[in-house]
């Protein structure tokens, strides 16, 4: 018999119709840890399955990609199913992965984890770009499911709340597919044209898989882009969601969102009553004061004698004309006392009383006093003042000394 030669591609057509025709290989769940992953532009995954002991190289199409809730990466460890083949241009065999979870943990939380995460790192969930809820909104947009029993809470708690604002609802799909879309279009709708001045986006409780919508993330970047201030209300209080870390506020529940948005209006009425009965008391405190300030002047001697305050004036003028009297007399004695004793220093320096007491005093043709001999010469007309009067002469005799200058020259 004559032995039968395979090709190549044979044997990898004859690899794939047996590992096709096992059924255990149609569906297939591995257990192993992700390595080499990759995502092509085509959408499909390629990465490869390793545990200690070995490697399986695997393979996630579009298709089934698109499904998926969370991102694959290196070292994550998940659950693989799907079919083993051959692929067999290359003749080597992978699990054709249709649905991958990761292991300890659904793929929903998987997601979940992930997005958080990476929108953290983003800054999405900085508590400087939330912004403060308004005190009084005159309007509320409510962006939720118009079928459901939240809705009707937060209108019944926003309508026995605050009955002064007004709520406009963006009824929109809160669960499935389309869901995202519709909320994150809601919000950016409202926004845009000031449908509110606040605005309330959640649903009722429900498993996560039911929550999922809100933690899209076309809903958490509408949240975050949103200038209008954005309450979070999904769930029941143990329900955290991604909307809830981008929101300006969360709410514990739909309900606990209606309380939050809006003050109370027995509250309101209870302050605005405190406020009178304050503003009641202060007047008629400073109307008493006022009225004891009247009562006291009443009593004032200037209100009671219209002319006592004249005269108490005129006294006071004629006390103190008294006093300027006094002391300008007082003044004019003391210029006169240091007069007259300035007139008798002077009348006691002065020439004339040595004139008067029989001296003379000569002066020169040009009347400068003379005072030596050395001053005067033959023949020179001098001018005599005497204590009454006096005349001129011509010099005939010079002296040149004294007696008493000789004596006091030989001393």
């Amino acid at each position: 018999m004559e032995q039968h030669i395979f090709g190549v591609t044979e044997v990898n057509q004859l690899v794939k119709l047996l590992l096709d025709n096992e059924p255990m290989l149609q569906t297939v769940h591995v257990r192993g840890e992700i390595s080499n992953y990759k995502l092509y532009p085509s959408g499909h995954h390629y990465f490869t399955l390793k545990d200690p002991e070995g490697s399986l190289r695997c393979v996630m199409f579009k298709g089934s990609a698109a499904r998926l809730r969370f991102r694959p990466e290196n070292g994550m460890r998940v659950v693989a199913s799907g079919r083993i083949t051959v692929f067999p241009r290359d003749g080597a065999y992978q699990l054709y992965c249709g649905a991958l979870i990761p292991e300890g943990a659904g793929d929903l939380a998987a997601a979940f984890e992930q997005l958080k995460r990476r929108l953290h790192q983003e800054g999405l969930f900085a508590a400087d770009h939330k912004i403060p809820l308004p005190a009084f909104p005159e309007r509320i947009a409510v962006v939720t499911s118009a079928a459901g029993a939240a809705v009707h809470d937060m209108i019944r708690i926003l309508r026995r709340r605050y009955p002064l604002a007004k709520v406009i609802l963006l009824p929109v799909r809160v669960q499935g597919a389309e869901a995202p879309a519709e909320i994150a279009g809601a919000i950016r709708y409202a926004d845009r044209w000031h449908i509110g001045d606040v605005i309330i986006t959640g649903r009722g409780g429900g498993s996560m898989e039911d929550l999922w919508a809100f933690n899209d993330e076309r809903v958490a970047r509408a949240i975050y882009d949103c200038e209008t201030p954005v309450i979070s209300a999904v769930g029941h209080e143990p329900d955290v969601t991604i909307s809830d870390f981008v929101a300006d506020a969360r709410a514990s529940t739909p309900s606990n969102a209606a309380e939050i948005a809006v003050p109370d209006q027995m509250e309101l009425r209870r302050r605005l009553q405190e406020l009178r009965v304050r503003m009641g008391q202060a007047q008629d405190a400073m109307l008493e004061s006022l009225r004891l300030r009247l009562n006291t002047l009443a009593e004032k001697r200037v209100l009671t004698d219209q002319m006592a305050y004249v005269q108490d004036k005129r006294m006071e003028l004629v006390h103190v004309q008294q006093r300027l009297g006094d002391l300008s007399g007082a003044v004019l004695a003391g210029k006169r006392q240091h007069f007259s004793a300035l007139a008798a220093a002077l009348d006691a320096m002065s020439p004339l009383k040595v004139l008067g007491r029989g001296y003379a005093v000569a002066r020169g043709p040009e009347g400068a006093i003379l005072k030596s001999w050395r001053d005067v010469k033959d023949g020179m007309l001098v001018s005599v003042t005497l204590g009454r009067g006096g005349f001129s002469a011509t010099v005939n005799e010079i002296r040149k000394e004294r007696a008493y200058e000789r004596k006091k020259a030989n001393i």
